[in-house]
């Protein structure tokens, strides 16, 4: 399959119950690559909330998608996934927590994030030769959020603003949802998706994740951590 754009995301293991409703909850499975049935019986309509996150999976981003630089490759950005992860040691946090994003709803870590944001920070940073530099226009509409200066100089040098120090560790679960709604589906989770989260939360391997022309993303490899 030919990729679009390349990310680096932290994929939860695919044979875990949590990942696996997570994958049914947005609807897409970028381990295989297909669509999914959304969980029946939640009174909600999964298929309206989620259709934000959907094509990105269920994940959390290390490295923003990226397009590769002229003269970059897939086979070399493997080579250095995979020396990358080979110099960084797994990352253990006490769990996961739901948590409101703005009226976004995602996962969010607990416990000490200083392994995890340093993870992220070598992701970002010694992979950036693969980039290729964000188009103008790119650029101008993510300045339409309104960044604070460090997201903006974030956003220059790296290509995205949220990045190093404006890092969030963060696996999405819902599009922007009105206010009124945001109970019912906290409700929904909590009863649902909550209780199979693990204790502890660990970070054993990276995912190189390819987007496909459609938007989708598709897992193209996991590197272990081992350093």
């Amino acid at each position: 399959m030919t990729f679009t754009r390349y990310a680096i995301y932290y994929a939860p293991p695919a044979d875990e119950a949590w990942s696996r409703f997570g994958a049914k909850w947005l609807g897409w499975d970028m381990e295989t690559g297909t669509a999914l049935p959304h969980p029946e019986g939640t009174g909600l309509n999964v298929a309206a909330i989620t259709d934000v996150p959907r094509k990105y999976g269920l994940h959390a981003t290390m490295k923003p998608p990226m397009r590769l630089g002229e003269g970059q490759t897939q086979a070399a950005l493997e080579t250095a996934c995979e020396a990358l992860a080979g110099s960084q040691a797994p990352v253990f946090l006490s769990g996961l927590h739901l948590a409101r994003l703005g009226r976004f709803l995602a996962l969010r870590p607990t416990g000490d994030q200083s392994p995890l944001n340093a993870l992220a920070a070598a992701c970002v940073m010694e992979l950036d030769t693969f980039r290729a530099p964000a188009p103008e226009a790119e650029l101008n509409r993510r300045r339409t959020a309104g960044l604070t200066p460090e997201q903006d100089a974030n956003l220059t040098r790296w290509g995205y603003p949220y990045v190093l120090d404006q890092f969030r560790f963060h696996i999405t679960l819902t599009g922007k949802l009105p206010k009124p709604e945001l109970p019912a589906v906290e409700d929904t989770l909590s009863k649902h998706f909550i209780p199979l989260l693990p204790e502890p939360f660990e970070i054993r391997d990276l995912a190189l994740m390819g987007e496909a022309p459609d938007g989708r993303f598709h897992l193209i490899h996991r590197f272990a951590l081992s350093g």
